[in-house]
C-alpha cells in the first residue's frame, strides 16, 4: 500500500491534470486502474484509494458526462422493488440511501415530500396499494436505521394540505393524498464530482480527457484526447466501470439497455411545487411519474423506462412517444393541462442493464453485478445511482481477490465527502442558502471568491441563481476543463438552450 503527497488537497484543476498525466509514466506500480468517470468508476476510485491502493481512475471525457447525469436526482429506497419480490435489492438501497442522507453527503441529499393526490381516477384498489407500499416504505426507513427526523412516516393529508405541497392539481373531487418521503440529491452530477474529488483528496490520479485502449486486465493505453499524446499502462487490475459502454471494453457482456427521459420546466408551470407530485401510471400497480422542484427554479417531470437498443449514443434523447406519454399522465392529476409548449427541455439517460432473457425492461432488476472476463477486467455493471458505494466497494473486493492485492477494509460507509457538514455547523456556516446546498462546507470559499474580485459577485445570466464565482470555483476546484463542463454538469444551466446561450459568454469568460 502506498500513500500519496496531495492527500490532503482535493482540489481537481488543469494544472494538477498535466502535472498528474506527466507523472503516470514515473509514478509508483498502480494497484487499481478504473475506466469511467460515472458515479460507479468514481465510487471505485474512492473506495480503491481509502483502503490505501495505489489508484489511477481516467475518463474519456468529463466527469458524469454519461447516465450520471440524467439520473432523476432522487436517492431512492427502494420502494418499487418490493411489488416484484426484490426484498434484498430493496433493503440495501434503503440503507445505502442512508448512509448518503446521514453520513457521507449530508450536505448535497435531503428529504422530499411525495404526494399521490386521491382523485376519482384512482380507484379503491389502486389507493391501498400505494397506502400499502408506503407503509412498506416506512419498514425499510426503520431498518435501515434512518430516523424520523430525517424521512418522516408516511401519512394521509387532507386536501388542503395536499394542494400546499402541489397547488396546480384538480381540486374538483380530491379527497386528500397520500404522503411519504424519501431522498433528493441537490443534483446528480455534483455528487459524482464530490466523490472523485474525495477520491483525489484520499490520493487517487483522477483523470478527465484521457481515454483507455487496448485494454487487458493488467495494461491499457491511455490518450490524453486534448494533446492525443499516448502512455502506455501496466496494472495489477482493471476495473471497467463504463456503464452502457461497458461492453466495448469488455465484449463478454451483453447489455439491455433502457432509456429514461424527464421534461423540464419552469417552477411556474407547477405553481410552487414543494414536493414530488406522485402519479400512478394508468394501468400499473407498481410504477409512477412524478413531478419534483429541481435547481434553478425548474421542475423535472419523469420517467419513461423503454428499451433503446442499437448503438449507444453520448448524448441521448427524449422521443415523441415519451413526451406525449409523460405529457398525457400528470395531466390526469392537474387543473389546467400542461402542453409542449411549456417545456423548456428535455434530457433522457441509457440504464446499463444486464440483459435477462425476454423480459421488458421496465420488469429487470437493478440488482448491479461484479464479472470477471477471460483476460482479466473486472467490469461492474448494473445497479443504480442510490446503491453506487455498495456497488463500488464489491468491485474493490473483487479487484483485491483478483489481484491478491494487499489492502485496508472498506471504509466509505463513515467516509465524509468533501464539503460534507450538516447540523448546526451547517447552520453556522456564513454564506446564502443556495451555496450551502451546493457546496456545503465549502460555500464561504465560494463567497469570498466574489467578496475578493467584486466581477465574480454577478449572476452568470440575468435571473440566473449561479454567478460568476461558482465558474471560477469550477475552473480552480471541480476539474471544470470546458465552459460545457460549466454549463451542463457543474450546474445545470444547459438543460434549457436558451438559458444556455445566455450564460455562454460567462462560461467561456471563466477560462480566460
Amino acid at each position: 500500500m502506498t500513500s500519496n503527497p496531495d492527500r490532503s488537497n482535493s482540489a481537481l484543476n488543469r494544472e494538477r491534470r498535466q502535472r498528474e498525466l506527466t507523472a503516470l509514466g514515473d509514478a509508483a506500480a498502480i494497484d487499481v486502474l478504473v475506466i469511467g468517470g460515472g458515479i460507479t468508476g468514481v465510487g471505485v476510485a474512492l473506495d480503491a484509494a481509502a483502503r490505501g491502493l495505489r489508484t489511477v481512475l481516467v475518463e474519456k471525457h468529463d466527469f458524469a458526462f454519461g447516465t450520471s447525469r440524467w439520473s432523476s436526482k432522487l436517492v431512492h429506497g427502494g420502494l418499487r422493488y418490493l411489488a416484484s419480490g426484490g426484498v434484498g435489492i430493496a433493503h440495501e438501497s434503503a440503507v445505502e440511501r442512508d448512509i448518503l442522507l446521514t453520513r457521507t453527503a449530508p450536505h448535497l441529499t435531503r428529504a422530499l415530500p411525495q404526494v399521490v393526490p386521491l382523485l376519482p381516477n384512482i380507484g379503491a384498489a389502486q389507493k391501498l396499494l400505494v397506502r400499502a407500499g408506503f407503509l412498506a416504505g416506512d419498514v425499510l426507513r426503520r431498518t435501515a436505521g434512518t430516523p424520523a427526523s430525517v424521512l418522516p412516516r408516511s401519512r394521509r393529508v387532507a386536501a388542503a394540505e395536499a394542494l400546499r405541497f402541489a397547488p396546480t392539481v384538480r381540486r374538483d373531487g380530491l379527497r386528500g393524498g397520500l404522503l411519504a418521503w424519501d431522498g433528493q440529491l441537490v443534483d446528480d452530477a455534483r455528487l459524482v464530482v464530490a466523490i472523485a474529488r474525495t477520491a483525489a483528496r484520499e490520493g487517487a490520479t483522477v483523470l478527465t480527457r484521457v481515454e483507455a485502449g487496448n485494454v487487458t486486465g493488467t495494461s491499457a493505453t491511455l490518450t490524453d484526447t486534448r494533446t492525443g499524446e499516448t502512455l502506455d499502462v501496466t496494472a495489477r487490475s482493471v476495473v471497467n466501470a463504463t456503464g452502457v459502454w461497458a461492453d466495448q471494453v469488455d465484449p463478454s457482456i451483453e447489455l439491455r439497455p433502457s432509456r429514461g427521459t424527464h421534461l423540464v420546466f419552469d417552477a411556474a408551470a407547477f405553481g410552487g411545487l414543494t414536493a414530488s407530485l406522485t402519479v400512478p401510471i394508468p394501468g400499473s400497480t407498481s410504477r409512477f411519474i412524478f413531478a419534483f422542484p429541481a435547481a434553478h427554479n425548474r421542475v423535472y417531470l419523469g420517467l419513461t423506462d423503454e428499451e433503446a437498443p442499437g448503438p449507444v449514443p453520448d448524448v441521448p434523447h427524449a422521443t415523441d412517444g415519451e413526451i406525449d406519454f409523460l405529457l398525457d399522465t400528470v395531466n390526469t392529476v392537474l387543473r389546467e393541462p400542461l402542453r409542449r409548449s411549456d417545456i423548456r427541455g428535455s434530457f433522457a439517460g441509457l440504464r446499463p442493464l444486464l440483459r435477462t432473457g425476454d423480459d421488458s425492461t421496465a420488469d429487470i432488476s437493478r440488482e448491479h453485478a461484479v464479472l470477471t472476463s477471460p483476460t482479466g477486467v473486472i467490469t461492474v455493471v448494473g445497479g443504480k445511482l442510490t446503491t453506487y458505494r455498495k456497488m463500488a466497494e464489491d468491485a474493490t473486493d473483487a479487484a483485491v481477490a483478483h489481484a491478491r492485492l494487499s489492502a485496508a477494509p472498506c471504509r466509505t460507509r463513515a467516509l465524509p465527502l468533501v464539503g460534507a457538514v450538516s447540523g448546526a455547523a451547517r447552520d453556522a456556516i456564513q454564506a446564502p442558502p443556495r451555496l450551502v446546498e451546493r457546496y456545503g462546507s465549502e460555500a464561504a470559499a465560494v463567497l469570498e471568491l466574489a467578496q475578493q474580485h467584486p466581477a465574480l459577485a454577478a449572476e452568470v445570466a440575468p435571473g440566473m441563481d449561479v454567478t460568476a464565482a461558482e465558474f471560477a470555483f469550477a475552473v480552480s476546484h471541480e476539474g471544470a476543463v470546458d465552459e460545457a463542463d460549466l454549463l451542463d454538469r457543474r450546474t445545470r444551466i444547459g438543460l434549457v438552450d436558451a438559458d444556455r446561450k445566455a450564460a455562454e459568454p460567462a462560461a467561456l469568460a471563466a477560462f480566460q
